[in-house]
């Protein structure tokens, strides 16, 4: 069995866990460094894992290590983790956004497989959506590793150029925020127009779930499904015309490339803390 630890005991360490015991992951092949005691309680009983008040216990044995921490805390973890794995060099995982693998070999040593990735937040009831990059020297058995731990909470997309996934943060990372926003705004059109907010609210999120699973299950372009919605001069196309009227592609392009310069912001912002 392949050894994990995580380092982070949070909702997407939680989400990552739980997906690993489904596939048939033994609970005794994890080991979770977290470190506020009612969290390491409540994963110990809910998943039946080690947990560890200390990152360097749960690193100890692993063959891969999972990093579940902010961007902000990753820094400050190497002094604790760097010679363990030096020593025993397994594959790092990264899920902090903005953290570059350069970084990491900075901070833990150079000479380690690394595969940084960005998962989102509907990974937490398996419906996750994952960009993932590997370094030179992940092996294809530790790429598919790698694979097998996000694919258990949603689809994984590899990304051959690492600028990339500071857009894949943008888009998918970012991107359940940006639904929320269109629901809300829906939610309060129709409410302007007198229905009921529960209803409102009911209709246009299914509207965005049937949606959304109608282009990832027919697998066709979202262009065709819109253009097989609009019937001429109908409600449809009054709304879209309303839509491009107000620049509904530039707004989103725009708010996408803010994203991914937070992104590469908040990798600069961790070189100056670190007095790189």
């Amino acid at each position: 069995m392949t050894r994990i630890a995580f380092i982070g005991g949070g909702n997407m360490a939680r989400s990552l866990i739980g997906g690993l015991l489904k596939t048939g992951i033994a609970s005794s092949s994890i080991s979770v460094a977290e470190p506020r005691a009612d969290v390491r309680q409540e994963l110990g009983r809910e998943f039946g894992v080690a947990c560890f008040a200390e990152n360097r216990l749960a690193a100890a044995e692993a063959e891969v290590l999972l990093l579940a921490v902010k961007p902000q805390i990753m820094p400050s973890l190497h002094t604790e983790l760097r010679d363990t794995l030096q020593r025993h060099r397994p594959l790092l995982i990264s899920i902090a956004a903005g953290v570059r693998v350069d970084q990491l070999e900075r901070w833990f040593g150079h000479g380690l497989p690394i595969v940084r990735c960005m998962p989102n937040t509907p990974a937490l009831i398996g419906a996750g959506a994952t960009g993932l990059y590997a370094n030179q020297r992940v092996s294809p058995p530790q790429r598919a590793q790698a694979q097998h731990i996000l694919d258990a909470v949603g689809q994984t997309r590899w990304i051959d150029d690492e600028r990339l996934m500071d857009t894949v943060t943008a888009v998918s990372g970012s991107g359940p925020a940006y639904f929320f926003a269109l629901v809300e705004a829906l939610e309060d059109a129709a409410v302007a127009q007198g229905m009921p907010r529960e209803t409102a609210r009911a209709l246009a999120a299914q509207t965005c779930l049937g949606a959304g699973r109608m282009m990832v299950e027919s697998g066709e372009d979202p262009g065709v499904l819109r253009q097989r919605v609009t019937s001429p001069n109908g409600t449809t196309q009054a709304a879209l015309e309303s839509f491009a009227a107000d620049g509904l592609a530039r707004i989103t392009a725009r708010a996408v490339a803010a994203a991914t310069r937070r992104g590469e912001e908040m990798a600069t912002a961790l070189d100056k803390e670190m007095g790189a």
